[in-house]
């Protein structure tokens, strides 16, 4: 069990049965971890069908009798959307990566080769705006300004990615597949099963998944001669680097990525001087810097919320 899932743990107030997951309230990893191994791969078999029947019951409610121009898996190439592609690689029909043009390459490239592998056809769309130039022109983003970090290295892509797929918004739907987690954070601990925005239906089928949930599919899957594809990145710094765009940096991020990928690092050493070259004043100058307050997050960015409440959580208790 992960360190953040222990600190928004709600065990004193679950009531369910952990061998039969709901669509309520998440079984707290602190409960899963106690199950033995025969019952843990008992659950993650019924937390399968689960989020093959959240995604059947988004389409039913929210395709409303339209054309679903495509089922699209959402891969940004962490450990958690990689789980995700795998379990739902037989329904999905197309998988789609976000180059923030801020992360780091070999990330990028096991997404690649891993939808390949899965035959699974892949959506590539780079930011139309790059992190350079957003920070050459506004400086270095804190936790206040992730949400438009989100907006224009994330969002943008899927919306790219929408148009290409939905030719006919009013007679289309197009469905984005979410590994978003409820016991990823607090803020996360009300997402919604699925939604629909205009002609998006979302749906997150791993909504009621545990840390240790993840990792007994990984096992049960390597025992069976299926193994869940390892991204080395993920393995080195705990995220999946697609998206450094420092907004909720953990302290000694950048020396972190440094020791594993220092051409990264060189990068944005680089970009620094770049940024105080054009004249911004601290902190604004400075990668990572952990100023302001967030305001919301993207659909597409859980794990570093759930990094920044952690952090925030280490503090209030120091």
């Amino acid at each position: 069990m992960s360190m953040s899932e222990g600190l928004f743990d709600v065990k004193l107030a679950y009531q369910g049965d952990p061998l039969n997951p709901d669509l309520d309230i998440p079984t707290p990893a602190s409960i899963v971890a106690t199950l033995n191994k025969p019952q843990r791969e008992e659950r993650v078999m019924r937390l399968v069908l689960q989020a093959d029947h959240i995604l059947n019951e988004a389409i039913r409610i929210h395709g409303n009798g339209k054309t679903i121009a495509a089922k699209c898996v959402l891969f940004s190439g962490g450990n958690d959307s990689t789980v995700l592609a795998h379990i739902m690689r037989g329904q999905a029909t197309h998988a789609i990566h976000a180059n923030t043009t801020i992360g780091i390459e070999q990330t990028r490239q096991f997404v690649r080769d891993t939808c390949q592998n899965m035959g699974l056809p892949l959506i590539e769309k780079i930011a139309p705006t790059s992190y350079r130039d957003l920070v050459l022109e506004r400086g270095f983003p804190g936790p206040a300004m992730h949400f438009k970090m989100y907006t224009r290295l994330k969002e943008r892509c899927l919306e790219a990615a929408r148009r290409e797929l939905v030719t006919d918004g009013r007679r289309q739907r197009v469905v984005f597949i979410a590994g978003r987690r409820r016991q990823e954070s607090e803020r996360r601990s009300e997402i919604p099963l699925h939604e629909r925005k205009g002609s998006t239906i979302w749906a997150s089928p791993l909504a009621m998944w545990t840390k240790p949930d993840m990792n007994t599919y990984r096992l049960m899957q390597r025992e069976a001669g299926n193994p869940v594809p390892v991204n080395e990145v993920s393995d080195l710094i705990h995220m999946s680097g697609e998206c450094l765009c420092g907004a909720f940096a953990k302290p000694d991020e950048l020396e972190e990525i440094r020791i594993w990928f220092p051409d990264v690092a060189a990068q944005i050493d680089e970009l620094q001087r770049d940024v105080r070259a054009a004249g911004h004043q601290p902190p604004f100058d400075t990668w990572g810097h952990g100023e302001g307050k967030p305001s919301k997050s993207g659909a597409m960015c859980s794990s570093c919320a759930g990094q920044y409440e952690l952090f925030e959580t280490v503090r209030g208790n120091a």
